[in-house]
């Protein structure tokens, strides 16, 4: 693909950073980060970052620091996802927390997370330094809120706030600080913080998508994982919004989706999202978020990166997985 082409030299830097930052730390350490680092994943966020420095003449040091740092941050939280989730799995290796007991996991992933912060000071740049913090605080926040206070949660409002928590608030600060180490005008700044925005919360979105539509040897849950555990994502607001009168409506207005009968009726619920105009009605939405974020893009000049970062926005919401 285009845009991993063109930042592929620099995302070896990126790389390259990464896994030295457990240099003569102590062995088990220096191992888990090298698990957890070379298992897999597209590298996304630093792509993004990459790509949006580059267009707006970012100086390269800090870049790359700034692109280790946001792909440091993004797999603590990964981390720690595997734990609180009872993961054993992730894109077909085993989690840490799989090898691990949970406080040598949690403490990997605080490990992890110190060692993003000290990257991101690197980059020099207080203002960069303050939306990470930021960041890592919704991030945190988001997790907890879905933690305690999203089982069966039907409103919509709360979702997207979730949502731009958990994911979508990486993704902002990824463009919004590239473009400030950039020493981009104010304009240009607040158009890349409204892409990111856009691109991160149609991420997720397709992820929860993805959930209902996906295979389970391939996304690596059972189908509807997230409805089964109580969690209420696009898809099954759009459905329900679509059928008020429905009965199996009433196990989530009434705060009930983890009774006996409700999970009863799980794999029929689930069956009918997936087989229901909910799928396309979310996806439509994605794609305005999409529409969102390419008109932000566009207010910048033409040039290869731009056309990458767009690429990048088709993709998202075109991914099996």
């Amino acid at each position: 693909m285009m845009y991993t082409r063109l930042v592929q030299d620099d995302l070896s830097l990126v790389e390259n950073l990464m896994h030295r930052q457990a240099l003569g730390e102590n062995k088990d350490l220096r191992n888990a980060l090298e698990i957890i680092l070379s298992s897999g994943g597209k590298r996304i966020r630093p792509v993004i970052t990459l790509l949006v420095g580059n267009m707006l003449n970012a100086p390269k040091p800090q870049l790359i620091t700034l692109a280790a740092s946001m792909e440091m941050l993004h797999t603590g939280t990964l981390v720690h996802d595997d734990l609180i989730d009872g993961s054993l799995l992730r894109r077909g290796h085993p989690t840490l927390n799989a090898k691990w007991s949970p406080g040598a996991t949690v403490l990997t992933g605080d490990f992890v997370f110190a060692k993003a912060a000290e990257l991101i000071s690197d980059t020099h740049s207080v203002s960069a330094v303050n939306m990470f913090a930021k960041t890592l605080g919704e991030i945190t926040s988001g997790e907890i809120t879905q933690f305690f206070e999203s089982k069966c949660n039907f409103n919509r409002d709360d979702y997207y706030e979730r949502i731009y928590k958990k994911t979508a608030s990486l993704f902002r600060t990824c463009c919004c600080a590239a473009a400030i180490i950039s020493s981009a005008d104010d304009e240009t700044i607040s158009s890349m913080c409204t892409f990111g925005y856009e691109i991160g919360m149609a991420f997720q979105i397709l992820d929860d998508i993805l959930d209902f539509t996906g295979e389970e040897m391939t996304i690596g849950k059972p189908v509807g994982n997230d409805l089964r555990s109580g969690l209420i994502t696009l898809p099954v607001i759009n459905y329900f919004e679509n059928r008020p009168d429905d009965p199996d409506a009433q196990f989530f207005l009434n705060g009930k989706c983890d009774t006996f009968e409700f999970i009863n009726r799980i794999d029929t619920i689930i069956d009918s999202i997936k087989n229901s105009e909910a799928i396309s009605q979310s996806m439509k939405e994605a794609e305005t978020f999409i529409a969102r974020a390419l008109d932000a893009l566009h207010r910048q000049p033409a040039s290869e990166e731009r056309d990458a970062l767009e690429e990048i926005s088709v993709y998202i919401i075109q991914r099996k997985i």
